[in-house]
């Protein structure tokens, strides 16, 4: 199996060095160039074609996403862009990620070196299913050893054969990961403003989730919010789970809640899916609608499959409109899904099944 070609941009020498260092212990992953600045990548572009590229938003002579914009207009190409851990650097990541961006890493403004070295699994993650990624144009030293994969049992207990009873609410919980920040837009705006109260886990690290959610908000009919321990789950309200923390679904005599609590990494992610829709299994049971889109790996598909064990309605997005179909194929193949959709299907579809 060829390798993922990869070609790093960045004009930190220090974080060249650590990125190749990262990438090249992977088995999978070849570096093929590390750039100092937009004008020295598009040559190698222009020579090599990578697989990938990993750009880093605040360079001299032309910032990041001017460059993406350049590129996803002339060359698309897999695009992961690296920022600094900051608000306004989400802010910046979030136009990346609408003008073409497929994932993003995050990095802190100091002890950048430790904490891509703490990161490497994630890192070579995102670049993998970067290279799986569908893309268009658009305007303008040793390998190092995996992290254990957990499940969700590391965070909460497996649900009892005893589904819930039905209630009059229903709750939307929705997994999303590469490629999903603008799925899940979509799927939002098409949303009226009564629509049912909806648990969303994307994959962002900390500090992200708040400006999408805030975007979000600015876009849809309905309220959108970054998630917070002890929110009321109600109808028109969308909450997102907060990066690096796990969201669970709780309930409380008739009224849904949400949990934000601290954890391990949960299929090497947190927030997890899989822990949000088991929670959903086990606290709304058939009162309860499951949705995965587009993203690489297989985090939700276990929870997605005891949601609908537990009587909740199951979508998923299709293959022809994920930009990396792998959550939905895995909850696909262990009979996790009711109901296959393209993108642009999703919202009614989720309407449709909350009103059975």
């Amino acid at each position: 199996m060829a390798k993922i070609r990869v070609l790093i941009v960045d004009d930190s020498a220090s974080v060249r060095q650590m990125m190749t260092r990262i990438l090249s212990a992977d088995p999978q992953i070849e570096v093929i160039a590390a750039a100092s600045d937009p004008f020295v990548a598009a040559r190698y572009i222009k020579e090599e074609l990578p697989d990938v590229v990993t750009l880093d938003v605040e360079m001299p002579c032309m910032d990041g996403i001017t460059f993406l914009r350049k590129l996803m207009s002339q060359c698309p190409l897999p695009v992961v862009m690296c920022s600094s851990l900051t608000e306004s650097g989400s802010e910046t990541l979030l136009q990346a990620l609408e003008a073409g961006a497929v994932d993003v890493i995050l990095k802190p403004q100091a002890g950048v070196a430790d904490f891509l070295a703490e990161q490497h699994q994630r890192i070579c993650d995102v670049v993998k299913g970067a290279a799986r990624a569908r893309v268009r144009a658009r305007t303008e030293r040793k390998p190092v050893v995996p992290q254990k994969k957990l499940t969700a049992d590391a965070v909460l207990p497996p649900p009892g054969s005893r589904a819930m009873s039905r209630t009059t609410e229903q709750i939307v919980c929705i997994g999303a990961s590469t490629g999903g920040t603008e799925a899940l837009r979509e799927v939002l705006e098409a949303l009226p403003a009564n629509a049912p109260g909806i648990v969303i886990v994307q994959h962002m690290p900390e500090h992200f989730t708040r400006s999408f959610a805030q975007r979000l908000n600015d876009l849809c009919e309905v309220d959108v919010k970054e998630a917070e321990d002890g929110d009321t789950v109600m109808r028109g309200h969308v909450l997102i789970a907060p990066g690096g923390r796990h969201t669970l679904l709780t309930r409380q005599g008739a009224r849904y809640t949400v949990s934000v609590r601290d954890g391990p990494l949960v299929s090497r992610h947190r927030p997890s899916v899989d822990v949000l829709f088991r929670s959903a299994a086990q606290s709304a049971g058939g009162n309860a609608v499951g949705v995965i889109l587009t993203g690489m790996g297989d985090d939700g598909a276990q929870g997605m499959l005891e949601m609908k064990q537990a009587g909740a309605r199951t979508i998923a997005q299709d293959e022809a409109t994920s930009v990396v179909f792998g959550m939905p194929k895995e909850a696909i193949a262990r009979g996790a899904v009711d109901r296959i959709v393209p993108l642009g299907n999703v919202a009614r579809e989720l309407l449709h099944a909350a009103a059975k």
